[in-house]
């Protein structure tokens, strides 16, 4: 019996290392003026989330990697009048992330992954269960809500101490977003993996039925 689950869970490895290159190479080809349009297309559906409608403290990632390009979204939260949050590296627990205040004159540096991310202010952290809207990154995503990320577990292990998203009410509110190739037949999932409620293409809104 071990060695049938060692081997499943390294095949579940493999199948992710492949999708993820596979994905990522796709999100690559873009052209400029189809990031450009994809980031556009995005923003016309924001005013339509009512998750947003009373939201103040939103957390929003700087894209890397031919992600969707979230300068877009960052600046119409500003002009909502919204506090925007980045994620940066926690100091003291290596692997877990912290979400920090972003304004337009925030010092940045480069983490150790070569991301952009606020010079750490404990002043300036907000709690995580303080965040009412987390917009996240992924690299692909089915039908379901199933998320792959870039494999670094980062998000999971923040994420994991929330409570169900059940209730709509729940705080805080977790929306994927993904150009519209990133989408896939199915993904391979693990036992921490962190389903998505909504993802938001620049086709459309997904919504997922609620997972315990």
């Amino acid at each position: 019996m071990p060695t049938t689950i060692a081997t499943t869970t390294a095949s579940a490895q493999l199948l992710r290392k492949a999708l993820r290159q596979q994905i990522r190479a796709a999100r690559q080809t873009l052209t400029a003026a189809e990031q450009q349009q994809a980031a556009s297309q995005l923003l016309q559906h924001l005013p339509a989330l009512p998750q947003l409608q009373q939201a103040q403290r939103v957390a929003v990632y700087l894209s890397n990697d031919a992600e969707l390009d979230t300068t877009p979204l960052i600046k119409w939260l500003w002009q909502q009048g919204k506090q925007v949050y980045l994620p940066v590296l926690h100091l003291f627990c290596p692997g877990f992330l912290t979400f920090q205040l972003y304004t337009p004159n925030t010092p940045m540096r480069p983490n150790r992954f070569g991301i952009a991310e606020p010079v750490p202010d404990v002043s300036q952290l907000c709690p995580l269960t303080a965040l009412e809207v987390i917009f996240l990154p992924l690299v692909a995503f089915d039908a379901t809500g199933n998320r792959l990320g870039m494999g670094g577990g980062f998000y999971d292990r923040t994420l994991a101490s929330l409570p169900c998203q059940c209730n709509a009410g729940t705080s805080p509110q977790l929306i994927g977003l993904a150009h519209n190739c990133q989408q896939v037949a199915a993904v391979p999932t693990e036992s921490w993996d962190v389903a998505l409620p909504q993802i938001l293409t620049p086709a459309r809104l997904w919504q997922f039925a609620p997972r315990p």
